[in-house]
């Protein structure tokens, strides 16, 4: 490229000193010198010209046949143009490899960018949901899936939720909606037919509902019966049988009243935010509760009494219980269970703790599930029947907030209940003054 510099250079200079002799020789070396530089400019506007023409009508094949300087910066801008129809060839094949591969997916998939407006869509989805994958493109995805809890999961940073959604095209169909990142900056939201899932659990939800009243009454009666065998004089030899029919009649009242609890919570809805918890009360009663039993680890308690939740004091109250109950079943006497409620971004923390034996890390996804106990041959024998974290998980997501389990073998648990900010209230020091004087 320097070399043609040169030769433009020393060309045009011929031509100057060309025309200025042959107007020297004429008398008028300057309208020589003028006719030369004309020349000049006319070649390099006809350049200019046929480069022009070249990119209005996309033909380069003219650039190959410019001249000196010019026939250089053709050819490399025709190189950087084939270069670059062959990047867009080869995006326009993977992007229908996208397309057939998303067409190929049983789920729906929707592409959205920052906005939220809808960049392509499969097949799927416009079976799933009714998008239509031409004229929607543009379109914001929540202007055709009208949800609110799909608006609040498309503004979540978090990519591990999902939720459930009622179908927008039948009646009684279900659809679980997730987002998961999807390129720089674009999503990707995946929906998935979950409506015989929904059936299947809310029959199983019935048949326990149905299972536990049926039991209850003929356990009502046995349990009559065995009260009043163990207050009359009964022969030695029966008098730790019908203990033991005791003490397991209670735990199947137990294992009833909390399959009724989980049904109810099932079925139910958000809790309300109209009412507030003291949940540094009930932390309070359940220390007192759990302080003043034998053989039982140490209760520490460490509650802010000004942090309030919007919700129900009955629900929060058997969180407290269950998680407590649970980590006084796992710690040894000579343990410590720690319970603590306090502000956390924003929101509220509710975390009990324990310096138990801890659960292995592959056990930890599965210790919310009914009836999963870690030690199933210790459970039977220390009252536990796995159903109350499995009340804590449905609880807390009655209020929106969260369980994380953090567990070592050998050094013990924790058990966090996030709550977001918008379920958490703060007393004034006024009030909190006055309950410490009433209490």
């Amino acid at each position: 490229m320097p070399g043609s510099w040169r030769k433009l250079l020393i060309g045009l200079l011929l031509l100057l000193a060309t025309g200025a002799g042959v107007g020297w020789i004429y008398g008028h070396a300057d309208w020589g010198l003028l006719v030369a530089a004309l020349v000049a400019l006319f070649w390099q506007v006809r350049q200019l010209l046929q480069f022009d023409r070249a990119l209005r009508t996309n033909d380069f094949d003219a650039f190959r046949y410019g001249e000196g300087i010019w026939q250089q910066i053709f050819a490399r801008f025709s190189a950087e143009h084939d270069k670059s129809k062959a990047h867009q060839k080869k995006y326009r094949r993977l992007l229908r490899e996208i397309r057939k591969s998303t067409n190929a997916m049983p789920d729906g998939a929707v592409i959205i960018d920052d906005n939220f407006e809808i960049v392509m869509c499969n097949r799927a989805a416009k079976r799933l949901a009714g998008f239509k994958p031409k004229k929607d493109r543009g379109q914001r995805v929540d202007n055709i899936l009208r949800d609110p809890d799909l608006a609040k999961l498309l503004h979540s940073d978090d990519h591990s939720r999902s939720i459930e959604i009622p179908s927008p095209l039948r009646v009684g169909d279900w659809l679980n909606c997730r987002i998961v990142p999807y390129g720089a900056d674009q999503k990707m939201l995946l929906l998935r037919d979950v409506t015989e899932r929904m059936r299947v659990n809310r029959m199983r939800r019935d048949f326990f509902a149905n299972a536990s009243h049926e039991l209850r009454s003929p356990l009502t009666v046995i349990t009559g019966y065995l009260d009043s065998l163990a207050e009359e004089d009964v022969p030695e030899e029966w008098r730790l049988p019908v203990s033991q029919m005791q003490s397991q009649a209670l735990r199947m009242n137990k294992i009833i009243a909390e399959l009724l609890e989980l049904s109810r919570l099932e079925s139910a809805g958000p809790a309300s935010i109209e009412n507030t918890v003291d949940v540094a009360g009930i932390v309070a009663a359940a220390g007192k509760a759990y302080s003043g039993m034998k053989d039982v680890a140490k209760i520490e308690t460490d509650a802010d009494p000004a942090l309030l939740v919007r919700g129900n004091s009955t629900q929060i109250e058997s969180v407290v219980t269950n998680l407590v109950s649970n980590a006084i079943r796992h710690t040894p006497s000579d343990g410590t269970v720690t319970v603590a409620w306090k502000r956390r971004k924003g929101g509220g923390e509710l975390s009990v703790s324990d310096t138990g034996e801890g659960i292995a890390e592959d056990q930890i996804p599965r210790v919310t599930e009914r009836f999963f106990r870690v030690d199933r041959g210790r459970a039977r024998t220390d009252g536990g029947v796995g159903l109350g974290l499995a009340i804590v998980k449905h609880v807390l997501n009655r209020h929106d907030a969260e369980l994380q389990i953090d567990s070592k073998v050998g050094e013990g648990s924790q058990f966090r209940c996030l709550f977001p900010p918008e379920r958490v209230e703060k007393k004034t020091e006024d009030a909190v003054t006055e309950q410490r004087r009433l209490a």
